[in-house]
């Protein structure tokens, strides 16, 4: 398993897709597949530094991306704020755009995009889990 750690900070997320896009790349995902990923893991960490580390300086994160039975396993593993997003209503996307607050698809799109979305807090920290199955 390649796990590596970020700073907390929105510059790093070029590096983070790029390192999730590779992996997904060598793992035979389509290019669609792959985008889909590299979308669902830039929300997962942008939460995690928005929400979990909000006002926390010098903060950072663990990233693991491991391809095992036909499946990307992409895991977040913070020691911020915990959140359990079980608890999120789901957005009206059909609403009026100018109805809409702004913000909160975040987890809306990584369920959509990903075939599993768990989150967890352990003993580690908070984990959340993206798996995305090929094919």
């Amino acid at each position: 398993m390649t796990a590596l750690t970020f700073p907390a900070k929105f510059e790093c997320l070029d590096e983070i897709r790029d390192f999730v896009g590779e992996k997904a790349r060598t793992s035979g995902f389509n290019e669609k597949d792959i985008y889909s990923i590299q979308l669902a893991t830039d929300e997962a960490v942008s939460n995690t530094i928005k929400h979990a580390y909000e006002g926390i300086s010098n903060a950072s994160f663990k990233l693991s991306c491991d391809f095992k039975d036909d499946c990307l396993v992409i895991t977040v593993i913070d020691h911020g704020k915990s959140f359990d997003p079980s608890k999120v209503a789901l957005p009206d996307i059909k609403a009026d755009l100018s109805d809409r607050k702004i913000g909160g698809l975040g987890i809306f799109l990584m369920r959509k995009l990903m075939d599993e979305v768990r989150y967890e807090i352990t003993a580690s920290g908070n984990l959340l889990t993206l798996v995305k199955r090929k094919g």
